[in-house]
């Protein structure tokens, strides 16, 4: 049998934005990169001015007054919230923390070490005067921050506007302008909604006959691979491992994890099993990127285990989504799967997405030296299973 050919999906077209709401998101993603403040707004009127955190520099919170008339809070997940010792209302996803300065500059400076757990030691914690729930734009807001692949943390002033006026304001003061709502159909298109690119054949290491596919969301985004390997019968359960990419782990041979080991070994086992699919997923660090990962890193060094490590930054312990994996499979005329992995959790999200899974075969590699308390932690915190 030859390899399977992608061809168009079989599940429903998600609702998505138009092309001219996708340019400004990304737009209002790079503003946000490069340190400046974009305006989100919702259908009711009301609008947001917010500026990413970690970009917003000493003039920052000044930068916001002076646009927006008023003192920035900063806003953060509940995660980050809890992970500060704050008592985050009932029911809040974000929250806004308010705190007095006697200048801009350490108000940026106090602000940024509340957002950032990985902040210089000098940057003391200042004292949170108030918390209270962020509106649904505080959060929208923290969604682009996780799209632009900074930390969920931004300075935010609400900005009153006649209703309208969004735009003209926006252009007045060089802003990019989004409405909030286009943002949150963008992010779910954009992980069901994914087309082929390119292919081709890509002997690999333990595997010659294998062959590479490349598959990109609508809205530009990093590319899925999907890593055909052998002739899988698409009429069984195909065996299929779902990789999350590790820059670290896959090409630099970090021993701080086991992802290098499991990329190989899964590379292996397909190629004996006479064929299966590895699909390479865009998702650094369980979801929060390469940078983020980083940072994690710095936490775990100081004693905090990977999954309250990805708290401690404002992150949910595991952001990835499994309709791209979902998405490709279905491309590839795969309906059923036997999923290796020692995490069970993929079972459940992947037949979630609409794929069922018939079996888990297990993928396990022993500890190194390095990763003894990473491994254990995943089995302990996560519920993988090592057999």
């Amino acid at each position: 049998m030859s390899h399977p050919s992608p061809r168009p999906a079989q599940s429903a077209p998600s609702p998505s934005p138009d092309a001219a709401a996708r340019r400004r998101i990304d737009r209002a993603a790079g503003e946000l990169r490069r340190g400046d403040p974009v305006l989100l707004t919702l259908t009711t009127g009301a609008a947001l001015l917010a500026l990413a955190a970690e970009e917003a520099g000493g003039d920052g919170a000044q930068r916001l007054r002076r646009l927006a008339g008023g003192p920035p809070a900063l806003t953060v997940t509940a995660n980050r919230a809890a992970a500060l010792g704050l008592q985050v209302p009932d029911g809040a996803d974000a929250v806004d923390l308010r705190i007095a300065s006697d200048t801009p500059e350490r108000t940026a400076a106090a602000l940024l070490a509340l957002a950032d757990p990985t902040a210089p030691a000098e940057r003391s914690l200042p004292t949170v005067d108030r918390i209270e729930a962020a509106g649904p734009l505080g959060s929208r807001a923290l969604s682009l921050t996780r799209l632009s692949r900074l930390l969920p943390a931004v300075l935010s002033v609400p900005v009153a506007l006649d209703g309208g006026a969004a735009e003209a304001w926006a252009r007045e003061h060089d802003l990019i302008h989004l409405a909030a709502d286009d943002l949150a159909a963008a992010q779910a298109a954009a992980a069901a909604d994914l087309h082929p690119v390119a292919d081709a054949r890509v002997p690999l290491a333990g595997a010659e006959d294998a062959r590479v596919h490349a598959f990109r969301p609508r809205d530009g985004g990093p590319e899925h691979l999907a890593i055909v390997i052998g002739q899988p019968d698409t009429r069984q359960p195909v065996l299929v491992r779902l990789h999350s990419e590790c820059f670290t782990g896959d090409l630099l041979g970090s021993l701080r994890c086991d992802c290098g080991d499991q990329l190989r070994g899964a590379i292996q086992t397909l190629a004996e099993a006479g064929g299966g699919v590895l699909l390479y997923l865009a998702q650094e660090g369980r979801g929060i990127g390469l940078v983020n990962k980083l940072r994690a890193y710095r936490l775990q060094d100081a004693g905090v285990d990977t999954l309250d490590a990805n708290i401690a930054l404002g992150f949910d312990a595991d952001e990835r989504v499994y309709l791209p994996a979902a998405g490709m499979l279905r491309q590839l005329g795969i309906a059923e799967v036997r999923l290796l992995t020692n995490n069970p959790d993929k079972l459940d999200a992947l037949a979630a997405c609409g794929i069922p899974v018939r079996a888990r075969v297990p993928h396990a590699f022993p500890a190194n030296g390095h990763n003894e308390r990473y491994l254990a932690t995943k089995a302990a915190r996560f519920g993988h299973r090592f057999e």
